[in-house]
Parts: C-alpha cells; sequence; structure tokens
C-alpha cells in the first residue's frame, strides 16, 4: 500500500475470489512480457515504453484475431461497428 501510495497509484477494487474479472488483463500481461519485456534486456525506461507503445498500437490492436469479435481485429471490428472511426484512420 506504501508504494501505491508512494507512485500516487490506487490498487485493484475488484472482488475477492472473482478471478474472472482478471483474466483479461493478465491474459494481455502475459502477451505484453512475451513480445516485448523478455525479447531483450531495456537500455532505458524511454525504450521499453516506445516498444510497448509500438507492439500494442501496430500488433494487439490491428493484427491479434480474437475469437469474440468473429476471428476480426480490434481495429476491423471497431471499423465495422462504428463506420465514422474508418474516416478518423
Amino acid at each position: 500500500m506504501h508504494a501505491l501510495n508512494r507512485h500516487h497509484l490506487i490498487g485493484s477494487m475488484g472482488k475477492v475470489g472473482a478471478a474472472g474479472d482478471n483474466a483479461a488483463m493478465e491474459s494481455f500481461f502475459a502477451l505484453l512480457q512475451k513480445n516485448v519485456l523478455d525479447r531483450r534486456r531495456w537500455r532505458t525506461r524511454e525504450d521499453l515504453r516506445i516498444a510497448i507503445i509500438t507492439w500494442i498500437e501496430r500488433t494487439y490492436h490491428r493484427r491479434r484475431r480474437q475469437a469474440r469479435l468473429g476471428r476480426l481485429t480490434p481495429i476491423e471490428y471497431e471499423t465495422i461497428m462504428n463506420p465514422t472511426v474508418s474516416l478518423a484512420a
């Protein structure tokens, strides 16, 4: 708790025993660790920050197909569900 306060963060407010609440985030962080964090040693925090953002924007949102979305990527699904988004991209 002290570490959270020191960094001005708020802890999780999930219910005890509600494992499904964290499943999506645990899956995301497992993919992030496998595809970015464990690939090499990062010289600076800024290099790592840029690598994480790049992976999220180029791979996670644009290439990763999801069964729940009819095997579409999140970007493809969003474009179909909200056609005005495609005009902005």
